[in-house]
């Protein structure tokens, strides 16, 4: 294997917007009668595109969604990004010691990627190396994202790695034939190992040595 792309996903893995983004989504859906816990909220919609969610949102209220729900929901979760999203601890430091071309494939919008970045700062680590499920067919668990991001980079897929904190992005990065690193913010450990991840790992200083790792030779301080 030739290493020669990192992928991240970019809610949970460079900016720290899940707690925000999970608690006004169990509020938004509270709004329009539907009750969830936070726990469920993550299970059924965290790394998946808006489309999936709102059709499994529909098919448990059993009617439409009112047509601003995902408009209005994104407008909150921008308003609270501005004034207290930040970036995961540790990743800056980890993007400064990875030597390989980066890039972000993310369930989000393009605009909110962005946003996301440049109030924490990481959008410059990326430039415009920046791939939504909105420019695929399929979002996450499908590997479509991942595959599109690779073939825009020039990559092969089994020469990246994806760095990934969703069940559906793990299964994601998986499906699409790659190295697949979880970071457990947001699952639970034994979710994302079930869910096919390579790697897991609680503490974003461990991803420049777990990357070496994946390319040979291997060391013995490698987990």
């Amino acid at each position: 294997m030739a290493l020669e792309l990192i992928i991240f996903d970019c809610d949970g893995v460079l900016v720290n917007s899940e707690p925000l983004s999970n608690r006004l989504f169990v509020e938004a859906l509270a709004d329009i009668g539907l009750q969830i816990s936070l726990e469920q909220c993550i299970e059924l919609f965290v790394g998946r595109p808006a489309e999936t969610n709102v059709a499994t949102i529909e098919q448990m209220l059993g009617r439409p969604v009112p047509p601003n729900f995902l408009a209005d929901l994104i407008a909150r979760a921008e308003d609270h990004f501005a004034k207290d999203l930040e970036a995961i601890p540790g990743i800056e430091a980890a993007l400064s010691k990875i030597d390989l071309p980066v890039c972000v494939a993310s369930s989000s919008a393009p605009d909110l990627i962005r946003k996301s970045l440049t109030l924490t700062g990481l959008l410059d680590r990326f430039g415009d190396n920046i791939f939504s499920s909105t420019q695929v067919k399929r979002g996450k668990p499908a590997p479509d994202i991942f595959l599109f991001a690779a073939k825009n980079m020039r990559v092969k897929p089994e020469n990246c790695v994806v760095v990934e904190d969703s069940v559906a992005g793990v299964q994601a990065g998986r499906a699409a034939g790659m190295n697949v690193l979880a970071y457990t913010g947001t699952f639970p450990r034994e979710a994302l190992k079930e869910a096919g991840a390579h790697t897991l790992f609680d503490d974003m200083s461990m991803l420049p040595q777990l990357i070496a790792c994946v390319m040979p030779p291997v060391t013995e301080s490698c987990p």
